[in-house]
């Protein structure tokens, strides 16, 4: 499911292309409950009901009369300074969501990487585990609210790492975030509290992990380059 089209239109996030804004919120490629007992299913009418729309409607409210209205979602967010805060926040948010939705798997439809992906995996990292290690220090390790990412080097395509964000922001805002965590995101893990408070209260660790086991890793491939 793409993030920057209306819903039941056909996208697939990363495969075909940044998607324009004048966004609308995507339906769910997976019932509300799919992710049990991971995330449950009143966390998942709440974020994605409320949360993900109102970035989605503060995002389009930003982007009327700007002099990037219209521009695919992913070169609002290379274009725009720190002080372009409703386009930041709601853009950011927008992305985010999308993004860490369509790499999620329903129980019992977990993958394991596969080609070039376990490939950079293995050389950027020394194995699956070790990646998965990385990537709960980084959430875990995150002050506040914020996101842990597994981002691609897009001047060196078989280099990945592992950083984290503060708030909304991501590793395409090349006006906002340092140079060394700069690159393509492949997956997201939010952080912020209504993420997982629900069913983890203070568990954040806990929360991590068991996303960590619902990783659709062929759709993390396609967002690759």
């Amino acid at each position: 499911t793409g993030f920057g089209v209306a819903p039941g239109a056909s996208a697939s996030i990363g495969s075909a292309g940044p998607q324009p804004t004048g966004c609308a919120l995507p339906e769910m490629c997976y019932a509300y409950d799919a992710l049990e007992p991971a995330i449950d299913r009143k966390t998942m009418e709440i974020h994605h009901g409320k949360h993900h729309a109102g970035y989605v409607r503060k995002l389009n409210a930003a982007l009327e009369g700007h002099a990037l209205e219209g521009s695919p979602l992913e070169s609002v967010l290379s274009s725009i300074g720190p002080d372009d805060t409703g386009l930041r926040n709601n853009g950011g948010g927008h992305f985010n969501h999308g993004l860490s939705w369509a790499i999620l798997s329903p129980k019992g439809q977990s993958s394991v990487p596969e080609g070039d992906l376990a490939d950079r995996i293995d050389a950027s990292f020394g194995s699956l585990d070790a990646l998965k290690s990385a990537l709960s220090a980084a959430a875990g390790s995150r002050f506040g609210s914020g996101w842990a990412w597994l981002v691609q080097d897009v001047q060196q395509p078989d280099r990945l790492f592992v950083c984290s964000t503060a708030n909304q922001d991501n590793p395409l805002m090349t006006g906002i975030v340092d140079a060394d965590i700069q690159g393509r995101p492949l997956l997201g893990i939010d952080v912020w509290e209504h993420a997982y408070y629900l069913n983890y209260q203070n568990r954040r660790a806990d929360y991590v992990n068991a996303l960590l086991d619902r990783i659709n890793w062929s759709a993390v491939a396609e967002v690759a380059a």
